[in-house]
């Protein structure tokens, strides 16, 4: 009578897209790949509400939120008022606005949908294209309209869109990770104060706005840090709150 023989086998879940494929049984030992580490630090970093695909592309989110973090903070810093910095040389923040807070941080989008981010994807895109087009108003549509005392009107009225849209994005990040959470929640406090602001006409409010801004700034250049430190370290050394499903807190009990 033939025997049979006996293949053992066992399930290996790629971590990065879900499926399942048998392979001979190796070792009872749990092991990461580097790559499914760096897959899980970048989970960590609190800008994916899914794991990213495989790739051999680094973390955009540091670029991303370092961008953003920095722009915030150098058009805060002049609206926070005049006893932080001269006004007269505001002309600093156009070429920031254009190359590192514009470009880098839309380029920062467009890698993210490398990595099947769609929640980073959407803000880098989106928050790079903002202050593409924020530079472009301040320094080129403003001129052409203060003449008929209307722009702080105009200004309030392109604000008033990005603060509805940033609700929404407020919402997703919810998913995300406390910090990501907490960032737009702040976010959201300095585009309410600066629409208010604008619309009023009040620079006491306009000067809140800019206090709201420079916190911002600072937590997401935490977020930044946060990720870079983290994937270089390999561990988590900064604590971003990664968001936890109820089924991963039960399994990590």
């Amino acid at each position: 009578m033939p025997v049979r023989q006996r293949e053992e086998k066992y399930i290996e879940i790629d971590v990065n897209t879900n499926n399942s494929s048998y392979q001979p049984l190796d070792s009872n030992i749990p092991y990461l790949s580097d790559q499914q580490f760096e897959s899980l630090l970048h989970y960590m970093g609190g800008l994916s509400a899914k794991t990213p695909v495989p790739t051999s592309l680094g973390n955009p989110g540091a670029l991303g939120l370092a961008a953003f973090a920095l722009t915030l903070f150098i058009l805060s810093v002049f609206n926070a008022g005049s006893n932080l910095i001269d006004p007269q040389i505001s002309a600093v923040f156009l070429p920031v606005a254009l190359f590192y807070g514009g470009i880098a941080q839309f380029a920062a989008g467009m890698w993210e949908f490398q990595v099947n981010n769609t929640f980073g994807a959407t803000v880098f895109s989106s928050y790079g294209a903002f202050w593409l087009s924020f530079g472009g108003y301040i320094y080129y549509i403003v001129p052409t309209i203060e003449s008929t005392g209307k722009s702080n009107k105009a200004t309030g009225f392109f604000l008033l869109a990005w603060f509805f849209y940033t609700i929404c994005i407020n919402v997703a990040a919810y998913k995300t990770s406390r910090l990501v959470f907490y960032i737009f929640i702040i976010l959201n406090m300095t585009f309410l104060f600066l629409v208010v602001g604008s619309l009023a006409n009040s620079s006491v409010v306009l000067n809140i706005g800019g206090w709201f801004g420079i916190a911002t700034s600072f937590a997401a250049w935490y977020g930044s840090a946060a990720l870079v430190i983290n994937i270089t370290w390999k561990k988590a050394i900064l604590p971003v709150g990664v968001y936890q499903t109820p089924k991963e807190k039960s399994i990590e009990d």
